[in-house]
C-alpha cells in the first residue's frame, strides 16, 4: 500500500463477464473523476468484453485480472486489495459470481477478494431476465442480502439477447452517485437493517360489490414497493403484502403475498407477524366494505340503489396494540385537509412509532405518481419535512428513521 492509498478513499470495482461490462468502464471513469481511487478486478470472461488496458487508462491505476499475474513485487495481492478497499462494488454481477459469493467459492481473484474483504459489498446484478428470476439466483441474492450485502436491483428494458424485461445494469451515473453518497455520508457499512425482518404492505384493497364491481382507491403501491426495495437493499429479510394490481419489481423483496380485500390483508399481516422486527403499513386499506356481496352482477335499473357499508378491521391499530414485544410500527396518512394535524392525531391514537404524512390533494404527488412530498413524524417528537422528490428517495429517508428506531428498541430490550 503506497502513501496515496492511505489518504485517498479506495473503491474496488469488480467486473464480471457480461455484456454490461462496457458500462463498468464509464462507472470507473466517473468514480475516478469524483476523486476516488479505483482498484479494478476483472474476471477472465470480463476481459473478453473490455480490456484491462482500457480500465488502466481510465483509472490511472493497475488493473488486476489474474491471481498469479506478475505485479513487480511480492505481495499477497488479494489480501492487499481487500484491506485497502473502503467499499466493494461488483458491476455487472453475473449469476455466476453471485452464486460463488453466496456459497463461498474462491476460484479466481475476484471471488477470493470477496471472501477476504471486510468492507461493505454491493452487487449490481445484470443478466437475462430468466436467469435473474430463476429461483437459484433469487435465493443466492437473499443469502447475500442476509449477510448485509447491498443489492441494487436491475432495471427493465431491452436486453442484449433481444428479450425485454428486468436485467439491465442501471446507468453508471446512478451507480456512481450511490457509491459517492455512501462514502460521503459515512454509511459504507453493512446494511443498517442487516439481520432484521420487515413486513411491508403496499397498494389498495378491493371490496367486492358483485362479481364484476368493487370499492377501491387510487393507490398504485409504488410507495410501498419502494419501501420494500430499500429495506432489502439495507440487508433486511422483506415480506411484501401487496394489493392486487400492484407492480412488484423482481428482487425488491424476499416473498410477496398478493391479497384483494382488507380482511385478506389483515389475515396475511397477522400470519407473517411472528419474529418480525418492523411493520410498514404503506397500503391504502379500505375503511368500509359492503354488508352483502351479490352473487350475480347487479343489473342496471330505473331509480337509485342503496349500498350499505360496514366498517373493516383496523389492521394498523390492531398490530400497534400488540402485547409486549410487538414490532416497530410505521403508518402512513394520506390526507387532503388539516394534513399535519390529522396525521399527528393518527400517530397518537394508533400508538405508532412513526408516521409518514402526505397531502394527496397536491397535483403530481401521492396516489399513482412516481413522486411524493411528506412529513415524517416519530413518536419521540422528531419531525422532518421532505420536499417533492422521487418515491425511492422518500423511501430511503423513511428507512433511515426506521433503522434508528429498531436499533433503539433492541438496545432498550438488551438493557432491560
Amino acid at each position: 500500500m503506497n502513501a496515496t492509498d492511505r489518504t485517498v478513499r479506495t473503491v474496488l470495482l469488480g467486473i464480471t463477464g457480461g455484456i454490461a461490462a462496457y458500462k463498468a468502464v464509464e462507472l470507473a471513469s466517473l468514480l475516478t473523476k469524483s476523486g476516488l481511487a479505483v482498484d479494478v478486478v476483472m474476471t477472465a470472461n470480463a476481459c473478453r468484453f473490455v480490456t484491462p488496458r482500457l480500465l488502466r487508462e481510465v483509472t490511472g491505476r493497475p488493473v488486476y485480472h489474474d491471481m498469479w499475474q506478475d505485479i513487480g513485487s511480492w505481495h499477497t495481492e488479494h489480501i492487499g486489495l481487500a484491506k485497502r478497499a473502503k467499499l466493494v462494488m461488483v458491476a455487472p454481477a453475473t449469476a455466476n459470481v453471485i452464486a460463488k459469493a453466496a456459497h463461498g467459492v474462491a476460484d479466481d481473484l475476484l471471488s477470493t477478494v470477496l471472501l477476504a474483504t471486510g468492507a461493505p459489498v454491493i452487487f449490481a446484478p445484470a443478466m437475462n431476465t430468466n436467469m435473474y428470476n430463476h429461483p437459484a439466483t433469487q435465493e443466492n441474492l437473499r443469502i447475500l442480502a442476509g449477510r448485509g450485502c447491498r443489492i441494487i436491483p436491475p432495471d427493465s428494458g431491452r436486453l442484449a439477447c433481444g428479450d425485454s424485461g428486468v436485467g439491465r445494469l442501471p446507468a453508471p451515473e446512478c451507480l456512481a452517485a450511490e457509491i459517492c453518497r455512501l462514502i460521503a455520508d459515512g454509511e459504507a457499512t453493512a446494511g443498517v437493517l442487516a439481520g432484521r425482518r420487515v413486513l411491508v404492505t403496499a397498494g389498495g384493497t378491493r371490496e367486492p360489490i358483485d362479481p364484476v364491481r368493487f370499492i377501491g382507491n387510487r393507490s398504485s403501491g409504488k410507495m410501498g414497493v419502494a419501501i420494500a426495495e430499500c429495506c432489502r437493499t439495507q440487508g433486511a429479510e422483506v415480506v411484501l403484502i401487496a394489493g392486487r394490481g400492484v407492480e412488484v419489481r423482481p428482487g425488491c423483496c424476499h416473498r410477496t403475498v398478493v391479497v384483494e380485500t382488507a380482511a385478506e390483508m389483515r389475515d396475511a399481516v397477522l400470519a407473517n407477524l411472528a419474529m418480525t422486527d418492523a411493520v410498514v403499513m404503506a397500503a391504502a386499506v379500505a375503511d368500509y366494505r359492503p354488508v352483502a356481496v351479490c352473487r350475480q352482477k347487479i343489473k342496471k335499473q330505473a331509480g337509485e340503489i342503496t349500498l350499505t357499508l360496514i366498517k373493516n378491521p383496523d389492521i394498523l391499530e390492531e398490530i400497534s396494540r400488540w402485547p409486549a414485544g410487538r414490532p416497530v410500527v410505521v403508518g402512513f396518512a394520506a390526507e387532503t385537509e388539516n394534513v399535519l394535524e390529522n396525521g399527528m392525531d393518527k400517530l397518537r391514537r394508533k400508538n405508532l412509532d412513526m408516521i409518514v404524512i402526505n397531502d394527496v390533494s397536491q397535483p403530481g404527488c401521492g396516489f399513482d405518481s412516481d413522486e411524493n412530498q411528506v412529513v415524517i413524524c416519530r413518536a419521540d417528537g422528531t419531525a422532518i419535512t421532505l420536499s417533492r422528490r422521487a418515491k425511492i428517495l422518500i423511501a430511503k429517508e423513511v428507512i433511515k428513521h426506521l433503522a434508528h428506531i429498531v436499533a433503539a428498541r433492541q438496545k432498550e430490550a438488551g438493557n432491560g
